[in-house]
């Protein structure tokens, strides 16, 4: 096991620790689990929590189960985990320490092997701003000559991918129903060259603005995207530093969660045996900056699909086969 950067301090009375999925290298290396460190240091900073956070080692057979196993045994109070990957170990883990408390982020419980009770799930609705993205992607593209396409480039083909994508295809429709739509996959969140080839691909077809949903993957979709003049949207946090070029970004706001999570904990009011749920509404998705290219007008036209989202008076799809 490989530290990954650790924080502690402050009272030894609430401990929690998180399990990252590899080394962390920063913000540009891997933004979405960049999103939940930034959240154990606010918690550590702001509640007065020892925190620490570690990664596996990338050789070892079972990799997640022996950061999960290490925490537990060092009797961390609350042990959070970081998406799919790592189901497997945290529930392996929390069924061998039932007293202790995990957490999984970007997981429902539902969908954890065993559904342990003292595990809670947290989920996000991220296909609620991303539908809001899909209506600015497809209003863009609209303004130039045809083909008028709009397309994502996912990194492995699972559930939490596929809400962005879903989402972002049905604003898209809401803007322009005629808009034609693209899905390619890169097989990876890691490495960038998998995901400038698609996008590559999806620029040759007439693709006019490209919807990043790769993690660090998705850097090599949205340089492919620079490079031959086509519009880019992030994702998990706000990529606006990377140009103009990027329309906004669809944030999922780990740092929230894991804050809420431990401060919770701080209160003694973390209920575990169920779901968090982050939306629109609790700011737990939102968009980033937007682009000067993004007229003041089209900003405009979020803030009524924004509040009926909320109201629940447009229910976007979570799946693709909801949304095609």
């Amino acid at each position: 096991m490989a530290g990954a950067g650790a924080a502690s301090g402050g009272s030894r009375h609430v401990r929690v620790g998180l399990v990252l999925e590899q080394p962390l290298v920063g913000y540009k290396g891997d933004p979405f689990q960049y999103g939940a460190y930034r959240g154990l240091l606010r918690a550590r900073r702001d509640l007065h929590i020892e925190a620490k956070a570690v990664a596996p080692s990338p050789t070892a057979v079972d990799q997640f189960f022996a950061p999960f196993s290490w925490l537990a045994r060092q009797h961390y109070d609350l042990v959070i985990g970081i998406g799919f990957l790592e189901q497997y170990a945290i529930s392996e883990a929390a069924q061998g320490r039932p007293r202790q408390k995990f957490a999984l982020l970007d997981v429902s419980r539902n969908d954890v092997p065993g559904r342990p009770a003292n595990l809670e799930g947290v989920y996000f609705h991220t296909e609620q701003a991303a539908y809001l993205a899909g209506f600015i992607a497809a209003k863009i593209a609209d303004l130039g000559p045809p083909p008028h396409i709009v397309s994502s480039v996912g990194g492995i083909k699972l559930p939490t991918v596929d809400s962005f994508i879903a989402g972002f295809d049905a604003g898209a429709k809401r803007a322009d129903p005629k808009i034609k739509l693209q899905i390619g996959y890169s097989g990876s969140f890691t490495a960038t060259a998998p995901c400038a080839n698609v996008a590559r691909a999806q620029i040759d077809s007439g693709s006019k603005v490209i919807f990043n949903v790769a993690g660090a993957c998705g850097y090599g979709a949205l340089a492919t995207a620079k490079k031959h003049g086509v519009y880019g949207i992030g994702v998990d946090t706000d990529q606006s530093n990377l140009g103009s070029f990027i329309l906004t970004s669809v944030v999922k706001n780990l740092n929230l969660a894991v804050y809420e999570l431990a401060n919770r904990l701080v209160h003694r009011r973390l209920r575990t045996g169920g779901d968090l749920s982050f939306n629109l509404r609790n700011h737990g998705v939102y968009l980033g900056r937007f682009s000067p290219v993004v007229p003041l007008s089209l900003r405009r036209e979020l803030i009524p699909l924004a509040r009926q989202i909320k109201r629940g008076k447009i229910e976007v799809p979570a799946t693709l086969s909801q949304s095609h």
